[in-house]
């Protein structure tokens, strides 16, 4: 047993994604045929494509897609996640991988700031319940759905993985919920990661991407964080600095 914080590789990305959505954008509005909008799409189309953006065309974002390995997260966010339903998820089975192996778990910073006692009895909490998990495992010997079932034990803090792919629209709407400091700190903490990964292989896609204040009014109205002068100025300096490495 370990204790884990979440982790996300992105793996794979369609290729020159700002020309690809470009190219879409121009199918809608030219007559010109495949040839010559290939010929368009092999030169910089960021300024393009920022328009379109900013026309409300976003539709053309779904021909670009990100696919991210997401390990170290606990069942509590994964619960969360799979909320947004315009995405691919390919999680770790807890019916074919045995949680004896590899039962690590996530602490909550709340649990964390109450001092050493308290991790100290969190994590015998957790140990408690591997031993369930284990003992339902013995009692279920030789069963080939012993796991299916010795796993209606284990808490929400079991530790798991996934493939997820999202296209380009998605995530601007995942980061507009979860990057905001109201969204729940697990999930954020994944999406500011995600969105930092994205960020400088499209900038013209993301620059304005994160939570909804970054482009105006917070929507979250009265149950603001207040804090929106500063979430505004960090993620344009993080646009910034994505747009001067490119």
């Amino acid at each position: 047993m370990s204790i884990t914080s979440p982790k996300v590789t992105l793996i794979a990305y369609t290729p020159d994604p700002v020309n690809v959505c470009a190219l879409a954008a121009r199918t809608c509005y030219s007559a010109l045929p495949l040839e010559d909008l290939l010929a368009k799409a092999k030169t910089d189309q960021a300024d393009f494509l920022r328009g379109v953006i900013r026309s409300g065309h976003h539709s053309v974002l779904e021909h670009a897609v990100f696919t991210f390995y997401i390990s170290d997260v606990s069942r509590a966010l994964l619960a969360q996640i799979t909320r947004h339903r315009i995405a691919s998820f390919s999680v770790q089975s807890q019916r074919y991988v045995s949680m004896s192996k590899v039962f690590d778990y996530v602490v909550p910073p709340r649990i964390s700031a109450l001092g050493p006692e308290a991790e100290e009895k969190y994590r015998a909490q957790m140990e408690q319940m591997a031993g369930w998990y284990s003992e339902w495992q013995e009692a279920f010997d030789g069963d080939p759905g012993a796991n299916e079932d010795a796993r209606f034990v284990l808490p929400n803090a079991c530790a798991t993985r996934m493939t997820m792919t999202m296209n380009a629209r998605e995530l601007l709407h995942f980061f507009s919920l979860r990057c905001c400091n109201r969204a729940q700190w697990e999930i954020r903490t994944l999406a500011e990661q995600m969105y930092r990964l994205v960020l400088p292989v499209a900038p013209a896609i993301f620059e304005h991407a994160g939570p909804g204040c970054v482009r105006g009014a917070c929507p979250e109205g009265g149950r603001s964080c207040g804090q929106a002068q500063e979430v505004r100025a960090r993620y344009t300096e993080l646009a910034e600095k994505a747009n001067q490495a490119n």
